[in-house]
């Protein structure tokens, strides 16, 4: 497989993830707004939780790809 070959197939399994994301979070927008429609103090709680554990990942992806 050449390398144009190689970038048509990364860009369309790209173009996948970012349809499949997409509609992942149309999910997690209705999941917010059911949340804090019948329980606001507790889904703020939920999702400063969620918000720090992010972050951890963040963090340890960037490690991944930091030059040394």
């Amino acid at each position: 497989m050449d390398k144009n070959q190689k970038i048509k197939k990364y860009l369309k399994i790209i173009k996948q993830i970012e349809k499949v994301r997409a509609k992942n979070n149309k999910n997690w927008m209705d999941l917010y707004r059911l949340a804090f429609s019948t329980a606001p103090d507790e889904s703020i709680k939920i999702i400063s939780k969620i918000l720090k554990k992010d972050n951890e990942v963040s963090k340890l992806a960037k490690s991944l790809i930091k030059k040394k």
